[in-house]
């Protein structure tokens, strides 16, 4: 390997670890010893320094001994004509400064100097560390996002193990030129692949930029911009420690473990923009120890060899050296190769719209100032409806607008517009038309520019001036939704048809056949219950991160993450049959309160790699379902109030367990199989057979105040039917209670059944 990389990274590594020394001693100095440290809403404590060491930091004072035994890792810097031919000393060094990077910014955390300020700079998202962070309409924040909370770790985690997140880029440093940090990033958004942000050359950031430019950065977008110094490249490699923890069952101090995990499941990689320091290869050799290749802008030294990588370990492109006649070719060659080298697998459907496409856009809010036009919303209506239709009424790529455009609608006003999507196809049933439906908001949302929030008859709908400028008019609405069907559901569906309607008339007798729809639907899925079906559906689309964990979904049980519903498995497995969603025979029931059934009992023992030997359906206390991680809801035992309670993923307050959405994440996810700890989709608190076999909904004495607030009607419906109408408001929440001690006179003086009921234990 080259002797250049190798003095430099280790280098790199001895000031680092000698700089974050002198930070902590002058901090002991100022702060004490036992002063906390912890990045904010996240579990794990310092996430790298536990994946490597297996120690829990959880104050200043433990610092010293992760530096001790970084400085352990510590080598003299090689002689000029020294040969290294491997990679242990630079791997090493790697370390030390990966703990090292981490220990200075728990420092800064503990100091309150993060995150870091960035003049000017705009974020958009909900769940940034900052309390001054971007409102979901996209406000100023101006501060970078220090460490990825959990909430949106877990909100991420579906995305990432069903292929639609293939994997992450860690860009450090500053691009040739604006153009080329713009292109660079559109291609990784084009190909859906998340983008963390960090470092400077010469001060200047890639960061600056995009903000330059005018590119939005945030949670929505893809683009999370973690500091403008190489450190906060740290957060890259501390979301890949967590999503090994998190989603891997992986423990504290397995870094064997943690980076086969991360080899083989995580698919990330670093470029490198712009001039190389002895900090940027020290940092880029410690995430070689996660099997992330680094890929340079620059002509630098190269590791071609395979070994702890999938295949090279760092591979310099030259910026000008790569073909290409302006920088959007450069940079779809430079992305491309850097995806080749980490063995990254892309799914791509090409849509022919005038705007970029793909997941990365899904999140992107358009705001008012920077709004065409809407529908839908506070001023106008707005529905979408699917419908399956013989093959002769159909025909396959027809796109039709009825009634006329937006351009006559003065700039940032709004009208009616409905969308009728007509499907035929020879496997097509009508139990797929709600699966398929569902899918126009992530299909719409895919466009950059355009902005679709709700379903069925309240969707709402926004085209950004940009995108209109450059040609989208709402005949592209069509082209989206033929593409994707076909790309997407092509083994059921083998002809699409289109219909935008905006005259009167017209959308309100549509609007008519669509809200009996609907209610058809609705009525046909109330009606189905557990026992009406002879066979349940296995989801293990999350194995690709939690290998132990196994979800059965019923149709009176959804999965946990709340995005697959029983149809939605049924419709999966007709799509595809080999997929991750099978057919589980229910097979004898062993008990009917409990929810033993012979058929899950023998597939989740199977297919959990014979980890979890028995499963019940309906109950929280004996053998309860696995989780992995992308969880809607936790739910706990509270044994001193003889019930448990529900934190949503979007509650980061205390709870009365004494401890946060992210800490009880820890306990709940992963695949373990915890009495009284467990995973939930949200909608199964509703159902009948809500933990039936301890009682049901009447158990529940605590719920986070949001989850009240937004399921309030459906909430009262199901305590209407348990027998306790007036159940809501017996149930406590954060605003009531964080501790236990406040939460049971709340419980006594509302007489919750839950004190009435047989003792759990």
């Amino acid at each position: 390997m080259s002797r250049y990389i190798a003095k430099a990274a280790i280098r790199g590594a001895n000031r680092i670890v000698q700089e974050a020394d002198a930070m902590l001693e002058s901090a002991i100095r100022d702060l004490g010893a036992d002063c906390p440290v912890a990045f904010t809403n996240t579990a794990y404590y310092l996430p790298t320094i536990l994946g490597f060491t297996g120690k829990e930091v959880a104050k200043l004072g433990d610092l010293r001994e992760t530096l001790d035994y970084a400085k352990k890792l510590l080598h003299p810097i090689p002689l000029d004509k020294m040969w290294l031919p491997y990679l242990g000393e630079t791997l090493d060094s790697g370390v030390a400064t990966l703990l090292a990077e981490e220990a200075i910014e728990a420092i800064r955390f503990a100091r309150g100097q993060q995150p870091e300020p960035i003049p000017g700079l705009q974020l958009t998202g909900t769940s940034f560390t900052s309390p001054d962070a971007a409102t979901a309409e996209g406000s100023p924040g101006g501060f970078a996002n220090g460490p990825i909370d959990d909430i949106q770790l877990r909100s991420w985690g579906i995305q990432l193990v069903d292929g639609r997140m293939p994997g992450f880029a860690a860009i450090v440093g500053a691009a040739k030129s604006n153009e080329a940090a713009v292109a660079i990033v559109r291609e990784l958004q084009r190909r859906n692949i998340l983008v963390f942000l960090s470092g400077n050359v010469n001060g200047r950031s890639i960061i600056h930029q995009l903000m330059e430019e005018g590119v939005e950065m945030g949670y929505d977008t893809y683009i999370v911009p973690f500091g403008t110094d190489t450190i906060s490249a740290i957060y890259a490699l501390g979301f890949a420690t967590r999503s090994a923890l998190t989603f891997g069952g992986m423990k504290g101090g397995q870094a064997r473990e943690i980076l086969l995990y991360n080899k083989y499941r995580v698919f990330a990689f670093v470029l490198a923009l712009g001039e190389v320091d002895d900090l940027k290869y020290a940092t880029a050799a410690g995430a070689i120890n996660y099997g992330f290749p680094t890929i340079a802008d620059t002509l630098i030294p190269q590791i071609l060899p395979t070994g702890i990588t999938t295949y090279e370990h760092v591979i310099s492109m030259p910026w000008d050296d790569i073909e290409g006649a302006n920088d959007t070719e450069r940079a779809a060659k430079f992305v491309q190769r850097a995806i080749e080298v980490r063995g990254v697998k892309i799914k791509i459907t090409e849509v022919p719209i005038p705007v970029p496409y793909g997941s990365a856009f899904e999140g992107e809010r358009i705001r008012r100032a920077d709004m065409r036009v809407e529908f839908g919303g506070k001023n106008s209506r707005c529905f979408e409806y699917l419908h399956m239709v013989d093959f002769d009424k159909v025909e396959d790529h027809k796109i039709t607008v009825v009634g006329p455009s937006f351009h006559g609608v003065p700039e940032g006003g709004s009208m009616d517009m409905g969308i009728v999507v007509e499907v035929a196809g020879r496997k097509m049933q009508e139990d797929f038309e709600p699966v398929l439906e569902r899918q126009i908001h992530y299909f719409v949302n895919g466009a950059s520019g355009i902005q679709h929030i709700g379903q069925r008859d309240i969707t709402w709908i926004r085209i950004s001036k940009a995108a209109v400028e450059k040609g989208f008019d709402l005949k592209h609405f069509g082209e989206i939704l033929y593409a994707r069907f076909h790309a997407d559901f092509g083994a059921i569906v083998d002809k699409v048809q289109v219909t935008i309607y905006t005259d009167p008339a017209k959308m309100e007798e549509w609007l008519a056949k669509a809200r009996q729809a609907y209610d058809y639907r609705n009525r046909r899925l109330a009606d189905m219950v557990d026992e009406s079906v002879d066979t349940f559906y296995s989801c293990t689309l999350c194995q690709s991160f939690a290998p132990n964990h196994v979800c059965v979904v019923s149709p009176q049980r959804l999965g946990l993450c709340g995005a697959y519903n029983w149809l939605d498995c049924k419709a999966s497995f007709e799509i595809n049959p080999t997929g991750p969603n099978q057919p589980i025979q229910k097979g004898a029931c062993l008990d009917e309160v409990k929810g033993y059934y012979t058929g899950p009992i023998e597939f989740v023992y199977q297919h959990s790699n014979q980890t979890v030997e028995k499963v019940s359906m309906y109950s929280i206390m004996e053998n309860p379902m696995t989780a992995c991680g992308c969880f809607e809801c936790i739910m706990m035992i509270i044994p001193e109030a003889n019930g448990f309670m529900i934190v949503s993923r979007e509650d980061p307050s205390m709870t009365p367990a004494g401890m946060t959405f992210s800490t009880l994440a820890g306990m709940a996810g992963g695949g373990l199989q915890t009495p009284g700890v467990m995973g939930l989709g949200k909608y199964y608190i509703v159902s009948p057979k809500f933990i039936r076999a301890e009682g049901g909904l009447r158990r529940v004495v605590w719920m986070s105040k949001n989850l009240k607030e937004t399921m309030a009607e459906e909430l009262r419906a199901a305590a209407e039917r348990e027998g306790v109408p007036d159940l809501l408001e017996k149930i406590a929440d954060g605003s009531i209670a964080t501790t236990v001690e406040e939460l049971l006179p709340y419980l006594e003086e509302h007489e919750h059944p839950a004190l009435m009921m047989e003792p759990l234990f």
